[in-house]
């Protein structure tokens, strides 16, 4: 019995090798107290279908990117399992008047270089987020901060354009994450060098502060290299440090002794990519890997069978859709993306693709999020009325269309197929096209698509995170509205939203939102998914939240 065992085993081992062939990603956070020095907690290995995009939490604003940096960076606060907001870096806080926020900081902080944090560091961080130079898709969650004031060493002022209520939330962002000042002076300096501009750090840092169009200028000289140290050597405050990567394959991180929260229990973390999910399987049950990520609904039950295994099943807060471009024909007609949204069976795709994996949504927020409501009319599966809305919109013949997906999300791709043989029955032939994920992000940013299918994590929690950065005129493009979908009334009840602080006016508004978005059309709105994830039984203490990311402080390998 012992040989056949161990016969199966180097079978599974010599399919992983045979089936490894591509990418993955990753994303933790901070939380409790470890331990007073690392206990040998093990060295975990885990693995994901994508890559992390960039290492600078002032870079790409994408899930596996922020699944590895999460573990390397700290912001001023977090959220707890039921969204309620927590210190980090920050002791306390409080609102001083309708536009100003004073945070008191954390004493005795220290950067993996062994830099100390304080208020200084909080104002490099976030002017850095929204310098022009650095051109970061997640500047629009703090965009709207117009001073970052140092009171003391360990006090400082967030003063806001106008009332922000999702101040708190979007601060738990991976937006917020601070990075060590002198990493920053030194990415500053290296894109002034590369540029051979004539200006010294201090004398472009003035700059920045007066801004104008001769700030305006440098910052389009440095642009191209901004970014650079920081993707090279990543350098935060939080429970591991950054060790190597080598882009496509794995990044390796460390246990960070003197984290001033308690050393980890978990002595390094190897995040690698396998794009493949019968080769993530096999690395599961074969023990190459300890943990592994999106297991996907189809292999529910080959992991909740076996023992040694445990399956993690997390509600989430995300979206998933399938969105138009509305600014190319024939989507720019809502008639036409009605017509389609009718020809989606979602109940059918939920049951057929994700295996009842999820909740089938109406609109973008989830159950939960302030505004998500059972009274908002969605578009139902309806072939003829999909028929009658092509037939008045001139498109009785049909169109052809190509409908863009990740290569490396199988029950997308699977989506698009249920989607494609759905509208050929429309006359409406679709041609599927797989992208690699970073790729696909930088083409759906530029509209290189007619249709695409995402998701979006809504990683604040807050309603206009959920809405905002997905349909928003201000965010077209690669911030996020890969719809490039521009409505007036909409973007007048998102701007009225994130300003309004009495609660109840505040939820009608995202319901009013969410109510347009329906009639209007420009994403079919799928499902709200759930996080499957996978360890060894010899895992223990892996936290996993809502946003499906990963708290690795106290786990440890059972031998």
């Amino acid at each position: 019995m012992k040989n056949f065992w161990r016969l199966m085993l180097l079978s599974m081992l010599v399919l992983v090798l045979a089936a490894c062939t591509d990418d993955s990603e990753v994303e933790p956070e901070g939380g409790a107290e470890g331990g007073a020095s690392s206990s040998g907690g093990g060295d975990m290995v885990l693995a994901f279908p994508s890559d992390a995009v960039s290492m600078d939490p002032h870079g790409s604003n994408d899930v596996p990117s922020e699944q590895v940096r999460d573990t390397i960076y700290e912001g001023l606060v977090t959220q707890d399992e039921n969204f309620e907001i927590e210190p980090v870096l920050a002791s306390e806080w409080e609102q001083v008047d309708d536009t100003t926020w004073q945070f008191t900081l954390q004493e005795g902080v220290t950067f993996h270089d062994g830099s100390e944090f304080n208020a200084d560091v909080v104002k490099a961080n976030i002017e850095r987020l929204l310098d022009p130079a650095m051109a970061s898709p997640r500047s629009f969650l703090l965009e709207m901060v117009t001073e970052v004031n140092v009171v003391d060493d360990y006090t400082v002022e967030l003063v806001t354009e106008f009332p922000f209520s999702p101040l708190l939330n979007n601060l738990t962002h991976g937006a917020g994450k601070m990075i060590s000042k002198d990493l920053i002076d030194e990415d500053y300096q290296n894109a002034l060098d590369e540029a051979g501009l004539d200006m010294t750090l201090e004398e472009y840092y003035e700059l920045r502060e007066a801004g104008g169009d001769e700030h305006e200028e440098a910052a389009n000289a440095i642009g191209g290299a901004m970014g650079t140290m920081v993707e090279q050597n990543p350098v935060g405050s939080n429970y591991l440090q950054f060790e190597s990567r080598n882009p496509g394959e794995k990044t390796e991180l460390t246990a960070y002794e003197d984290y001033w929260n308690g050393a980890p229990t978990i002595d390094s973390a190897t995040f690698k990519v396998v794009s493949e999910t019968g080769s993530r399987l096999a690395e599961l049950e074969t023990g190459e890997s300890d943990f592994i990520a999106q297991v996907e609904s189809s292999n529910i039950e080959r992991v909740e069978s076996n023992e040694e295994v445990t399956l993690e099943r997390t509600d989430s807060v995300s979206i998933d859709y399938i969105g138009f471009n509305t600014q190319k024909e024939p989507f720019d007609d809502p008639q036409v993306r009605r017509a389609i949204t009718h020809a989606f069976d979602k109940e059918a795709v939920l049951s057929g693709v994700y295996n009842d994996s999820g909740t089938p949504a109406v609109g973008p927020l989830a159950p939960g999020v302030m505004g998500h409501s059972e009274d908002i009319e969605g578009l139902g599966y309806d072939m003829d009325e999909a028929r009658e809305l092509l037939a008045e919109a001139g498109y009785e013949d049909g169109f052809d269309v190509n409908l863009m997906v990740n290569d490396d999300n199988p029950e997308r791709v699977d989506m698009a197929v249920w989607l494609q043989e759905s509208l050929a029955e429309l006359n409406i032939n679709v041609n599927i096209e797989q992208v690699e994920w970073g790729a696909y992000l930088e083409m759906t940013g530029n509209g290189e698509h007619d249709m695409f299918i995402l998701g979006w994590s809504n990683s604040t929690g807050d309603p206009d995170n959920g809405i905002s950065p997905l349909f928003h005129s201000d965010m077209v493009g690669d911030p996020g509205n890969r719809s490039f979908f521009e409505n007036d009334e909409l973007d007048t009840l998102l701007d009225e939203g994130k300003r309004e602080s009495d609660q109840d006016a505040r939820e009608q508004l995202y319901v009013e939102a969410q109510q347009l978005l329906v009639d209007e059309a420009p994403a079919i709105f799928v499902r709200h998914s759930e996080n499957l994830n996978a360890y060894n039984n010899n895992v223990e203490g892996i936290d996993i939240n809502s946003y499906n990311i990963f708290d690795l402080r106290e786990t440890t390998i059972n031998e």
